[in-house]
């Protein structure tokens, strides 16, 4: 009887652990249900969208207002474009930026809103015109090298014009003349 009754609490712990380790999966993967009703569709074109992916959230003020619909590729202006479904019940004016943040330990992205001031509103179809990419840390190591590289070539040259202009300072006329 009490090999069953330790066998019985392994189970219910294994089974807990389970049911865990999926709800912390659906969170990972965005496949949450949430309280969005009844949306409306807007686009945004970015030139980098980064690690951007379907169903991410869309956040204004640090709340959830919306999700990313798909993501496609503009082959004439050779820019991804994301479908923002935003629920009805919050209304941007026309002129709101949509930038790409990273947010979490596990660097997951969102689209976050920063409304405007203009007194007409996104409508079903519209598109965001004010857009800001991802950042994309690769890129930014890059540059950092980049410039670091440059500034460390041009200090020797720096360093030797700038002796001479000291030497040229310090020396008198009428040692000038004498050479």
């Amino acid at each position: 009887m009490e090999r069953t009754t330790i066998d019985l609490w392994v189970g219910i712990f294994v089974a807990l652990g389970l049911a865990a380790l999926l709800g912390l999966a659906m969170k990972v993967g965005n496949l949450t249900t949430s309280n969005i009703g009844e949306t409306y569709l807007v686009t945004a074109n970015f030139e980098n969208i980064g690690g951007l992916k379907p169903r991410a959230p869309v956040k204004s003020a640090g709340v959830v207002v919306g999700r990313v619909g798909d993501i496609t590729f503009d082959p004439k202006s050779f820019e991804a474009v994301v479908s923002l479904s935003i629920d009805k019940r919050y209304a941007f004016p026309k002129d709101t930026f949509a930038n790409i943040y990273t947010a979490g330990l596990l660097g997951e992205q969102y689209i976050g809103l920063e409304a405007g001031g203009d007194e007409v509103s996104l409508k079903n179809g519209d598109k965001i015109a004010q857009t800001q990419d991802a950042v994309v840390l690769e890129k930014l190591i890059s540059q950092f090298l980049y410039n670091k590289a440059t500034e460390s070539d041009d200090k020797p040259a720096n360093s030797a014009s700038t002796e001479s202009t000291v030497d040229a300072l310090d020396a008198s006329p009428l040692d000038k003349i004498g050479k």
